[in-house]
């Protein structure tokens, strides 16, 4: 599943094409994803204006000049792709208003369509189906039952050594099931949890309450290392991960402990193996020598 630096990839590429433009087309070729569309889905976005493009966790929330929010997920497979009209020559010049795109290259999975006035067309595809898309009054947005116990974005100030502190404070799990926990922190995922543990060597399987506030701070700066790089780098793609204009990301070339068991372990004057094992039915991977 994306998570958060592949989200935040994915709205930093459809910022220039939606933020500021009037949904002139909308199209939901199937009438659900994971949930079923909200019945008026296509009526309130057309010629609705996105006036910002956010994220929160893993969520995707484009605001209207309306009262609703436009909210997305990707789930595991969901991804944007951007089209702009093609080029015609001077005989077969486009006319204001009418627009030309090259075919559909994966007419099967493109389940959502979004034209702008200004001629970029943005496609949603999803071979899974385990994204979704609803249409969330703003007013509430907060309270809705998807964001109102989100922890804090761990890029903001809000999340510190003092939060995790007092979130660890007398639990008996392991540090990376209480940070995979989104109501201590939003947006974290398997991925780059198990690569900020690596580096501020605290094992995964350690009880959080058992874990000293110095440790804290250095897990703290780890995690927005981790995740500052890898948004950087356009996230991680593993399977069907892109980003929205078609280009993959490259993270996953500079992972130190994901997926890379049996390898020696890179952090400075350590002689360990990278293992991997099972925790809460994921693939947690670790060095059982430096991170303890």
């Amino acid at each position: 599943m994306p998570e958060l630096p592949e989200v935040e990839t994915v709205r930093g590429g459809l910022a220039p094409v939606l933020e500021g433009h009037r949904l002139a087309r909308v199209e939901a070729r199937r009438p659900d994803l994971r949930f079923p569309l909200p019945e008026n889905f296509v009526q309130v976005l057309t010629g609705a204006t996105v006036t910002g493009l956010a994220r929160r966790a893993k969520y995707l929330l484009a605001t209207l000049d309306r009262e609703d929010t436009l909210v997305m997920h990707l789930g595991m497979s969901g991804r944007f792709e951007i089209a702009k009209p093609r080029q015609e020559g001077p005989e077969g010049a486009v006319r204001p208003g009418q627009f030309h795109y090259a075919p559909d290259p994966d007419p099967k999975h493109a389940h959502i369509v979004f034209e702008t006035e200004a001629g970029a067309r943005v496609t949603y595809y999803d071979p899974r189906r385990f994204g979704y898309m609803a249409l969330i009054n703003s007013a509430t947005l907060p309270l809705h039952p998807w964001f109102a116990g989100l922890g804090p974005e761990p890029l903001s100030d809000a999340f510190d050594a003092d939060h995790l502190k007092t979130a660890f404070e007398g639990r008996k799990q392991g540090a990376k099931t209480l940070l995979l926990d989104q109501r201590i922190v939003a947006g974290l995922g398997n991925i780059y949890v198990c690569e900020a543990l690596h580096r501020a060597r605290i094992s995964p399987f350690k009880p959080a309450g058992a874990i000293s506030r110095a440790r804290l701070d250095r897990l703290v700066l780890a995690i927005r290392a981790v995740l500052g790089e890898a948004i950087a780098a356009g996230g991680s793609t593993l399977r069907d991960y892109a980003q929205a204009d078609g280009a993959l990301g490259y993270f996953q070339h500079r992972f130190r402990v994901y997926d890379r068991e049996g390898r020696p372990c890179p952090n400075d004057g350590c002689d360990g193996v990278i293992a991997r094992k099972l925790q809460a039915g994921r693939s947690t991977f670790h060095c059982p020598v430096c991170q303890r």
